[in-house]
């Protein structure tokens, strides 16, 4: 019997397609959370007997197992047993040093992997499964979603892959692929899917413009941080509420039924793997997640509990607009003022008729400061009209 312990979520399902697709009847699939897995992967050693095991295929995607489960998979490998672990992700890379796993974070030509793509190779190597057209581009969609590459690629049809495995159960969403992919000769939704997924990108549009006016900023350690709770859309979430508030270093969205933490970022110094890792967590430079333990509830619940949700960007300004430079208004919650404007081709802030002592090359840079240190946002146009009006009767 193969047995194959992946993650739940789209990657990790796209797993479970290719190897129901590769092995038929032959594979058990067990889809699994995070913070599940490592107890699932501990029972199949304790419930299985020896020498069943030595006639399975123990195969693991997409997430990462414990030291203690990755002492008992290589005493087992070494006893004469099947296993094949196989991640994309850069915390799971010391797992490289045993011969069963492989953990591969970037192709050779820089593309980054995800859990389908690379088990789909090694399906391919293995000789286990056939090339198709619909098969490759479905393999592709998934990596190019889940490295967020859609974007920049304009890739729309893989967000919507992922859009149509939220809006349906695990188990229809799994049926219609592996009957699709073993059908068709490309990949495409139907036009009852169409329907759904345009209306599915109304209520996502809808839930993060409602989800950004809920959004607390507080500094975490060196971090300049928003923080949101809600329990769907995180990927979209984060990176929505990344490029709206770019001021921010990452994005941190709570589940709190789930008790579970995702972290999001859009820029390249910012490692967010790094920080899950200080919660037993882990995942991607740019997204990862943990779950929230008691350090993780203090810092993002607890004590940013009494804080107000910032302020947003007046959005309709005709006068009091960014990069202006006569002057942008920036007014926080106690209505204090900030006054970022040109001068002697740099870019200068001024607060009560003082000057700073700071100046800046970018207004973008100026901008990020003030909203950083003071949590304030684009006054609107009547405000900085006020503002002009008392500045120059001073």
């Amino acid at each position: 019997m193969i047995h194959l312990y992946t993650h739940n979520d789209l990657d990790g399902l796209g797993c479970g397609i290719l190897a129901k697709i590769a092995f038929g009847e032959e594979v058990e699939v067990h889809y699994n959370s995070v913070a599940r897995l490592n107890s699932q992967v501990e029972r199949y050693f304790e419930i299985t007997k020896k020498n069943q095991q030595k006639e399975d295929l123990l195969l693991i995607t997409d997430l990462t197992v414990n030291e203690a489960n990755s002492k008992r998979i290589d005493q087992f490998v070494k006893e004469g047993g099947k296993a094949k672990f196989i991640d994309h992700h850069k915390t799971a890379l010391h797992l490289n040093e045993f011969v069963w796993a492989t953990v591969v974070v970037n192709y050779d030509d820089g593309r980054l992997t995800s859990a389908t793509s690379l088990f789909y190779d090694y399906l391919m190597t293995t000789q286990n499964i056939s090339p198709s057209p619909a098969v490759e581009e479905f393999v592709e969609l998934i990596r190019q979603y889940d490295t967020w590459e859609w974007e920049k690629n304009n890739l729309l049809k893989a967000k919507q892959l992922n859009d149509l495995f939220s809006l349906l159960a695990l188990d229809d969403f799994e049926g219609k692929m592996i009957e699709r992919l073993k059908s068709d000769e490309s990949f495409s939704f139907n036009e009852f899917e169409q329907q759904l997924l345009k209306m599915e990108e109304e209520k996502i549009n809808r839930y993060i413009r409602k989800k950004n006016r809920e959004l607390v900023q507080a500094f975490i350690g060196e971090h300049c941080v928003g923080i949101v709770h809600a329990e769907m859309y995180h990927s979209e979430l984060g990176n929505e509420l990344g490029k709206a508030n770019s001021h921010l270093d990452y994005i941190v969205i709570l589940n709190m039924g789930g008790k579970k933490v995702s972290f999001r970022t859009i820029h390249d110094h910012i490692d967010v793997s790094a920080v899950a890792g200080k919660f037993g967590g882990g995942g991607h430079a740019k997204a990862s997640g943990c779950s929230m333990n008691e350090t993780a509830y203090k810092l993002y619940v607890h004590e940013v509990f009494p804080l107000d949700p910032s302020r947003m960007d007046a959005p309709k300004n005709l006068q009091n607009i960014k990069n202006n430079p006569d002057g942008s208004l920036y007014e926080n919650q106690s209505r204090e003022k900030w006054f970022i404007k040109q001068h002697n081709s740099q870019w200068i802030v001024e607060n009560k008729n003082k000057t700073l002592p700071l100046t800046f090359n970018e207004f973008i840079d100026a901008e990020h400061f003030v909203k950083r240190q003071y949590t304030a946002a684009l006054a609107r146009d009547d405000q900085y009209a006020e503002f002009i009006k008392n500045l120059k009767r001073n």
